[in-house]
């Protein structure tokens, strides 16, 4: 993913609401959500990798992942970041334990940060700072820095979702605002400044990257509920939707 955007609320029927942008070169192959063999993931998938970028169990548990958008710590022979999900929502056990393990591997990875939520607990990580984190009840959001760094079009999310997540259309609305920033309030990643002002706003458009998928997902106890809509170079292409049961 390159923004998410997450209400969580841990005593709420639906503790956990998430909207999510994925970017991606547009020649990079990808399948669209479905459930996995074994109907036991619900995710998109990597078709380069294998891996995924945000799914969601049978049981109800999550995970999103994003970059970091650091030019110079780019490393070339690392193994896919898209293989940290899958490893989350395939080994079972709590987001503690998850993190524990993830900790000691993090460094064979370039740079990222994880959201997992098992149930009972939502963390992040920030691999660069090595920096477990609890989150607060409320209105949260990454993109490819830290967790609410505030980015013109994390903190644009964060105030959009503050107004209601109830209408799946609003909040693929804000996933879908193109509007770039003004330089003088964009960070400085170590991409040239084209990129920074390409990148600035939550859909992103250029000839040969953009957003490529945008995700709601309802997890809440008694019904999960999770839709994605695909984007051809910038245009809207398929909706698909499901919804089931955790446990």
């Amino acid at each position: 993913m390159c923004i998410i955007g997450f209400r969580y609320w841990p005593e709420d029927p639906v503790p956990l609401i998430v909207a999510a942008n994925r970017d991606e070169f547009y020649d990079r192959p990808t399948a669209p959500l479905t459930w996995w063999e074994g109907q036991r993931i619900l995710a998109g998938q990597d078709l380069w990798s294998g891996g995924t970028w945000m799914g969601v169990s049978r049981d109800g548990r999550f995970v999103a992942i994003t970059n970091f958008r650091e030019a110079e710590r780019a490393r070339n022979g690392a193994p896919s970041r898209g293989f940290i999900p899958l490893h989350f929502l395939e080994a079972g056990g709590s987001t503690a334990d998850f993190l524990g393990w993830l900790r000691k591997e993090a460094k064979r990875y370039a740079p990222f940060n994880v959201l997992v939520y098992d149930g009972a607990d939502l963390l992040g990580y920030e691999s660069r700072h090595d920096r477990e984190l609890a989150f607060a009840p409320g209105i949260h959001a990454v993109s490819n820095g830290d967790f609410n760094e505030p980015w013109p079009k994390v903190e644009a999310l964060k105030a959009g979702m503050a107004v209601g997540t109830d209408d799946d259309e609003a909040l693929l609305a804000l996933l879908g605002n193109a509007r770039r920033f003004p330089d003088g309030h964009l960070p400085h990643t170590g991409v040239p400044m084209e990129w920074e002002r390409a990148l600035s706003s939550a859909f992103v458009r250029t000839p040969t990257f953009g957003t490529r998928t945008s995700a709601i997902l309802r997890l809440g106890r008694e019904r999960v509920s999770m839709l994605e809509r695909q984007f051809n170079t910038g245009e809207p292409g398929g909706l698909r939707e499901f919804e089931f049961e955790p446990g």
